[in-house]
């Protein structure tokens, strides 16, 4: 079957069983929040000690046992700019083979449909703003973590493969920086928002007037609330169908400076905040086009200021279980 056949996507099965792989994390957590709350019932998920999806044998007798009709791979080694630095070997290969052991058993099992999570860090470093859907694969990578980038863009082909071998009505999505409950907070592993909500939050408890954040503070970055990112990917499975990988984000964005600046308000912090220009500072901008999912009738709901005071809220309520 070709990736030219006729497709209409519709309604998914709300009893059908729905594999979250990831269903823990960050993103995976969310869509399962959101799934639960539109009506799904059979949702399946495992955690790593359950389920190590590194685990080729283990994971395709895992989908022979749980037979899943749909599945959202959520599931993903992530980092930082410190993390993707300082470990490319474990995020280039824990990645690909995570994609491949679910992506290869969803389609010896023929998974109707299928929603692979990627990440705006797939784009060219210098790539035209907006960055826009095909701009991917027309310039070089950004080299603080382009290993965790070239996993992420294998798992793109892999899925544009799959239509065209087998036919399977599977979709890509690249979200731009998510953040929310249930972030990785860890001093060595965090994005810049939850690493930043930390930071600002230590400093404003123990008193500190002077808080050094990585970089200059000038780079430009967007930022969605994992509700929205699970609300969009619920919204594509049902209404979106194509080989290209769809740009999740707000389609605005913000400098770090800024971005600090929210979080310390958000915390109490009233101190300095001073910048290290001595640490990378990453993609200079990394805005995503998303007239694509806008077109398909979806926009973000969650506003950065709101998104902000409720991720702070969670990370306070669970500060003695979160990562450090």
């Amino acid at each position: 079957m070709s990736d030219k056949a006729t497709f209409t996507p519709t309604a998914l099965d709300r009893s059908s069983a729905f594999y979250v792989a990831g269903h823990r994390g960050l993103v995976g957590s969310a869509i399962w929040r959101n799934l639960e709350n539109n009506g799904f019932t059979n949702l399946v998920g495992r955690t790593s000690s359950e389920l190590d999806l590194k685990d080729r044998q283990a994971v395709f007798d895992f989908f022979a046992e749980s037979k899943p009709r749909y599945v959202v791979l959520a599931a993903a080694k992530v980092g930082g700019i410190l993390a993707n630095k300082t470990y490319p070997v474990d995020f280039l290969s824990e990645n690909l083979q995570i994609q491949v052991n679910v992506l290869d058993a969803a389609q010896e099992h023929e998974v109707e449909r299928l929603l692979f999570l990627g990440s705006s860090c797939i784009y060219p470093k210098f790539a035209e703003q907006p960055i826009r859907e095909d701009s991917l694969l027309t310039g070089h990578l950004e080299p603080t973590n382009d290993a965790y980038a070239i996993a992420k863009i294998a798992g793109i082909l892999h899925i544009q493969a799959v239509r065209r071998q087998y036919g399977l009505r599977w979709i890509s999505a690249m979200p731009t920086n998510l953040y929310g409950p249930g972030d990785n907070f860890s001093r060595t592993g965090s994005h810049v928002l939850p690493a930043l909500i930390r930071r600002f939050d230590e400093a404003a408890k123990a008193g500190d007037q002077v808080v050094t954040n990585w970089g200059t503070g000038s780079p430009r970055r967007e930022f969605l609330h994992v509700d929205d990112m699970a609300a969009a990917c619920l919204h594509l499975l049902e209404n979106y169908d194509g080989p290209s990988q769809v740009n999740v984000g707000t389609g605005t964005d913000i400098t770090i400076r800024e971005l600090a600046s929210m979080v310390a308000a958000a915390v109490g912090y009233t101190g300095r905040i001073e910048w290290d220009s001595t640490k990378p500072d990453g993609t200079p901008k990394k805005l995503l086009d998303v007239s694509k999912l806008t077109e398909s009738g979806w926009t973000a709901s969650v506003g950065l200021d709101e998104g902000i005071r409720g991720t702070v809220e969670w990370f306070r309520a669970n500060a003695l279980s979160v990562r450090s």
